[in-house]
């Protein structure tokens, strides 16, 4: 099979005790290997840590490593270690893919991409427990969280919504969105060019606004707290969210003032659009934007 000196990544996995799929993953995070197609190929850091490939007559080419490697791969194994867990144990949890997990986190704010490769903790994840790590044999950041973020509210609806599960809008009414009463005052009627219904003309405008500058975004996404609020747009790209304040009401103030306190407490992005925005968007929302480096068309 080989000289003795180098092991394939199965027999490596049953050395560090997890699956050969949990170690792929591991080596794909770290950029030692690289998918093309339906094969494995190696990197050039993965050449360069002693990967290299072997032929088996029945199963064809294959990777293999030096058994010294596992010194260096003792951080990716997925078992708690200290109290805390990888994404790849997170993920088995949830059954979902490691790299979806970390999609998630992302998207949620709590962990950011490294500028060349890797994974990198926010304030908000540091927050909710997560400890930036580095894999010895290459550098690359990743992040541990307490075991107990399985049971997180917030991260099982995202990993719900990922698998496509639907959730009982029932169950989410809060004394944010949004009361009964405001939903019932302020229907999402106004069908916007991407398919939204927004609860307002005004609303109509900035979807529309931000779906012809070809600007991902999202509409009343829930943010990434325990709490139940909800923004009127998000943004990705930049973690961005942008809030309409179209009323001057008492209560609806008083839930203003509420919604401002958080996004400030939570370090959130925020772009504050009024009324008098509305007319001149073009004016208004590029410079807000480039603020966080959201260029547009």
């Amino acid at each position: 099979m080989n000289d003795g000196k180098k092991i394939s990544t199965t027999t490596l996995a049953k050395e560090l005790n997890i699956s050969p799929k949990e170690l792929f993953e591991h080596l794909l995070e770290m950029d030692m290997i690289a998918r093309q197609g339906d094969n494995w190929e190696l990197t050039t850091m993965g050449k360069m840590r002693g990967g290299a490939y072997e032929n088996h007559e029945k199963y064809g080419r294959y990777i293999v490593w030096p058994r010294t490697i596992k010194s260096d791969l003792d951080d990716t194994q997925n078992k708690p270690a200290g109290g805390l867990v990888t994404a790849t144990y997170i993920g088995e949890k949830l059954d979902i893919p490691a790299n979806r997990i970390n999609s998630i986190f992302s998207e949620m704010g709590w962990i950011k991409k490294a500028e060349i490769k890797g994974w990198l903790i926010t304030e908000l994840g540091k927050r909710m427990g997560g400890v930036e790590s580095r894999y010895k044999a290459t550098g690359i950041s990743f992040v541990r969280w307490p075991e107990n973020v399985i049971t997180n509210k917030l991260l099982i609806t995202n990993v719900k919504e990922s698998k496509g599960e639907v959730i009982d809008a029932t169950q989410q009414e809060t004394k944010e969105t949004t009361s009964l009463e405001f939903r019932e005052k302020f229907k999402p009627e106004h069908r916007a060019q991407d398919g939204h219904y927004v609860r307002s003309k005004s609303e109509l405008i900035i979807d529309n606004w931000l779906y012809v500058s070809k600007i991902v975004h999202a509409y009343e996404r829930k943010l990434p707290i325990e709490e139940e609020v909800y923004c009127d747009f998000y943004i990705p790209t930049g973690k961005v969210y942008i809030e309409y304040w179209g009323l001057d009401e008492e209560k609806y103030l008083a839930k203003k003032a509420w919604k401002l306190d958080i996004y400030k407490k939570n370090g959130f992005h925020l772009i504050e659009l009024f009324e008098k925005d509305i007319s001149n968007l073009d004016d208004k929302l590029p410079a807000k934007l480039l603020e966080f480096n959201i260029p547009v068309e």
